[in-house]
């Protein structure tokens, strides 16, 4: 099984496959992973755009099996929790676009996948995920997050499913 990891930011997606085969507790290995920028200047309509065509590359380079999301975090800005919402409904859409299963973890669990811990910091997940993974780099902080929503989600599909894809 192919599972696709997202962690949506209007500036700085990240994104990560990993490929299960057997066992789902295992970590499995990874296939892809990277950060989608959008510069400070460019409009929010155009980071979107370039959100949901770079997830659709990478869903179209890989064909995962489903697609993960980390819930929604608290924000202490309305402005901010907008911003990120519209970031997350681009990245959904071109999965669901593509018929992908979609789920979706609480940021706790993602961590306690990753790392043992609900409360685990960015660069802990980031150096937990290279172990698991097998990685001879450390991921950037974002991709380490997407890929531990990936790891995630192949070690419970008891997520909340966000959108099943419907015959047409």
């Amino acid at each position: 099984m192919k599972i696709l990891g997202i962690d949506p930011s209007l500036r700085s997606t990240g994104f990560g496959v990993i490929e299960i085969r057997g066992n789902p507790a295992d970590a499995g290995r990874s296939l892809a992973f990277g950060v989608i920028r959008n510069k400070p200047d460019v409009l929010p309509s155009r980071c979107l755009v370039k959100i949901r065509d770079d997830i659709k590359s990478v869903i179209l380079q890989h064909q995962p099996d489903a697609a993960a999301f980390e819930g929604i975090v608290y924000v202490q800005s309305t402005r901010i929790a907008i911003t990120m919402g519209h970031a997350r409904a681009a990245a959904i859409l071109a999965a669901a676009e593509a018929g992908l299963r979609i789920y979706e973890y609480a940021p706790k669990r993602v961590k306690r996948a990753a790392t043992g811990r609900g409360a685990a910091g960015k660069s802990q997940v980031a150096q937990l995920v290279k172990m698991q993974l097998g990685l001879k780099d450390l991921p950037p902080e974002d991709a380490a997050d997407a890929l531990a929503i990936a790891i995630c989600h192949a070690q419970s599909t008891q997520g909340i499913v966000v959108q099943m894809p419907k015959e047409i």
